[in-house]
């Protein structure tokens, strides 16, 4: 059944989809991951080690956008300013005049953002949750649509800050991306991967468009069945013995509104449990802390993602 704003909305994000695709071989999960992330008002989170295409991603999807766009990498030695902006004497004036950063644009790509302090790391909190900055007490809108793509090497190299909990919270979901596989990587060895594929990929949709999609989102129709269901595995994340901090209500409602997208995307005005069921990790495993009780030989940073997998399996569908 098409939504509420009719097929040839769904068609253009499909097309958006297939045009982040040509660049992105062999991910289309995270892709997807990405699209449920912007229509949802969410902001996302990419890891994985370098060179794998991470940058890229968000490069392809601000290219296909019609969209403002800033990239900044963090470094160690930027400061809050450096993001947000700074309020200078104009002389002219006689007044501050407030000279705005790059994180006024409609999407933003924090490259490697566990490369900078966490006083910087915190300057984006605001602007991510409340579509704004405050500086020298003057608040300053952000232009909408907002979306920040961050990424992000694993915490285990050298020179890396790892994001506290609150700023994680922040971020809608956490996708991965690993290496590609045999024969994704021998499509990019043989195309014009890199700036080449980026430069060709037209433009689908402005940001008009993507706030009238993020509208029809809102619409889509959640049964009580599922939001049960979602509040039950919520539930047992904070009840599980491996678990020292389980899923918070912006947890539940982040989960809510990535299954409203979800559904979009496929073209529904309502809601299935295989909405729900396969946003689980990408949503939650960033906002729960394991325990010294969960024994496994998975990496410290995999633990939770394996611990909401057998909490998902234990809770029943809804029919």
């Amino acid at each position: 059944m098409p939504i509420q704003t009719g097929t040839a909305t769904t068609s253009r994000a499909a097309q958006l989809e297939n045009a982040v695709r040509t660049v992105i071989r062999g991910k289309d999960e995270v892709v997807r991951l990405a699209l449920v992330s912007m229509f949802a008002r969410g902001h996302l989170l990419i890891e994985g080690v370098p060179g794998v295409g991470k940058t890229t991603l968000g490069q392809a999807l601000a290219r296909a956008l019609d969209c403002s766009f800033q990239r900044v990498q963090f470094t160690s030695d930027m400061l809050p300013s450096d993001v947000l902006g700074i309020s200078i004497w104009s002389a002219i004036e006689q007044a501050f005049e407030f000279k705005r950063g790059p994180v006024f644009t409609n999407i933003l790509l924090a490259d490697e953002i566990n490369r900078t302090t966490p006083k910087t790391q915190s300057a984006l909190l605001e602007a991510m949750n409340e579509g704004q900055v405050t500086v020298d007490v003057h608040s300053y809108p952000l232009p909408q649509p907002f979306l920040v793509i961050a990424t992000q090497n694993p915490v285990e190299h050298h020179g890396t800050y790892p994001l506290p909990e609150s700023q994680l919270d922040r971020f809608l979901m956490r996708a991965r991306m690993g290496y590609p596989g045999q024969d994704a990587e021998r499509e990019i060895l043989r195309s014009t991967a890199g700036a080449g594929q980026l430069e060709k990929i037209e433009r689908v949709l402005s940001g008009a468009d993507v706030l009238e999609m993020q509208q029809a989102v809102v619409r889509v129709r959640v049964d009580d069945a599922l939001v049960a269901y979602t509040l039950e595995i919520v539930k047992k994340t904070r009840e599980s013995e491996y678990l020292s901090l389980g899923v918070s209500p912006r947890g539940s409602q982040m989960l809510y509104r990535a299954a409203q997208a979800m559904a979009f995307l496929e073209g529904r005005n309502f809601c299935t449990p295989e909405d729900f069921k396969p946003l689980v990790v990408p949503v939650f495993a960033h906002r729960v802390v394991v325990n010294a009780l969960y024994s496994s030989t998975l990496k410290k940073s995999e633990q939770a993602e394996q611990v909401l997998r057998e909490i998902v399996e234990s809770v029943p569908v809804p029919v």
